[in-house]
């Protein structure tokens, strides 16, 4: 018996709640981009440029004794922060610790970070017991200049492939509440990451894109299903429609999301802190973005309107010829 987590025969008004939905949103974007203006972002090594040491060194060390050490050196603001391993704790084998060094970008050339770096791993030598080195990152600030300008590059150029891809598919009211859904989707996760003070980092970048494909994919869904009951339901509220299309819709998208959120889960608490970021933004990425799909994209169909005949191809638009490539 296939497995059915909400029952075939749902039939929850989402519309009966979408003003209070839409209002929430509305307030979650504005504030998000008030506290982005205010707090800005934690930006790690990547953005603002600087080097990143993680160190493993005995169970005796501890962060005080660290910071004492970079502060001897005067090399500016740097942070210290220890670094749980989930799979040696598991398995009992917990015999040293581990940390991340970031120290902010030195003023001058190449030349003067390489040797900050020589004296900081020497300095760790000399005040830890068995401490090693297992990873060195350094960033320029000119590097990491082109790294934000690539990020947002990046980020732009997916919102706007699928302004144009949901647009050829269906028609531009679709467009538009996709696009709509995913800035919605992509501004309150920044916000987040400002309110909560992560550190954002090209990592949490690459989770924002592929938030945006996930919210993608849930409201192409939610949108083919809405095509196909405009086929076979002309004379049917638009409203109601949207209300029957979305709880069609609705075992498969909590089936989808459920089982992407125990992957997500799983790493969040297992992988250890190098990929918490990510993984925390997956995690909000997946919640976010099922909410924008069925309250989001779809209401803003219900207020713009659409075309209510799609039986025939010469009825309107480009986005009818390429429907029926799915049928």
């Amino acid at each position: 018996m296939r497995l059915r987590l909400v029952p075939s025969n749902t039939s929850i008004k989402f519309f009966g709640i979408s003003s209070v939905a839409i209002w929430f949103s509305i307030i979650a974007v504005i504030g998000s981009l008030i506290f982005y203006l205010i707090n800005g972002l934690n930006y790690g090594i990547d953005f603002r440029g600087g080097t990143m040491l993680m160190i493993k060194a005995s169970n005796e060390t501890s962060i005080i004794e660290i910071r004492k050490a970079l502060n001897e050196l005067n090399i500016g603001d740097s942070t210290v922060t220890k670094v749980s391993d989930p799979a040696t704790v598991l398995a009992g084998q917990a015999d040293h610790q581990l940390y991340l060094i970031k120290i902010e970008q030195q003023e001058g050339n190449e030349e003067v970070q390489n040797q900050m770096i020589i004296h900081v791993k020497q300095t760790m030598r000399d005040a830890l017991k068995s401490v090693s080195f297992l990873q060195t990152e350094s960033v320029g600030s000119k590097v990491s200049g082109e790294l934000v300008q690539k990020a947002i590059l990046a980020v732009c150029l997916a919102v706007f492939a699928v302004l144009f891809y949901i647009w050829i598919r269906f028609e531009w009211q679709f467009s538009l509440g996709a696009v709509l859904a995913l800035l919605h989707d992509v501004i309150i996760t920044i916000g987040i990451f400002s309110i909560i003070g992560l550190e954002f980092n090209l990592s949490i970048i690459a989770a924002l894109l592929t938030i945006v494909g996930y919210s993608l994919n849930d409201t192409v869904i939610v949108f083919d299903r809405i095509r196909e009951n405009l086929k076979q339901f002309q004379s049917v509220a638009l409203i109601d429609l949207l209300n029957k299309s979305i709880n069609d819709t609705l075992s498969r998208t909590i089936m989808t999301s459920v089982t992407t959120l125990l992957a997500l889960l799983a790493l969040y608490i297992l992988g250890g802190e190098v990929i918490r970021g990510f993984t925390f933004a997956m995690i909000w990425g997946v919640l976010i973005g099922t909410y924008s799909s069925i309250f989001i994209a779809s209401a803003v169909l219900l207020r713009l309107g659409v075309k209510r005949d799609w039986s025939s191809s010469e009825s309107g638009g480009a986005g009818t010829n390429f429907g029926n490539f799915d049928q």
